[in-house]
């Protein structure tokens, strides 16, 4: 089983920065891929990025530059730093793990095949 609690969500004019974490526990690293998922009102599901449990990155195209994933293995964290934020970025941004190889897990961005959602973080930029 695994646990997932995002923070750091918020509100920012267009270009400016935010950065969410979220806490795992209660599983160990093996093959465990996470992530983020956002989803605007009245719009599907979107993958934002994905990190391997060696530091492997994917990201969606959207973000490309702008957004960087990490983790710190050690404290069992997950980061997304968001950069130069537009309007279109605003939605709930969820932490997702999958226990998964990495080919799988980049798929699962395009897929949204995640098993372990965390309950979401509010993003809000204004234009």
């Amino acid at each position: 089983q695994v646990a997932l609690v995002e923070s750091g969500g918020g509100s920012v004019q267009a270009g400016g920065s935010l950065r969410l974490s979220c806490i795992a526990t209660d599983y160990d690293y093996v093959n465990v891929c996470m992530g983020w998922v956002r989803q605007a009102p009245g719009n599907d599901r979107e993958g934002v990025a994905v990190i391997s449990n060696r530091g492997s990155t994917h990201y969606a195209d959207s973000v490309k530059g702008r957004f960087a994933i990490s983790r710190d293995s050690a404290n069992n964290t997950l980061y997304l730093q968001m950069d130069s934020l537009k309007p279109e970025d605003s939605g709930v941004y969820y932490c997702v793990a999958e226990r998964a190889l990495w080919s799988l897990c980049r798929r699962n961005l395009e897929t949204i095949g995640f098993t372990y959602w965390g309950q979401g973080a509010q993003v809000t930029v204004s234009s």
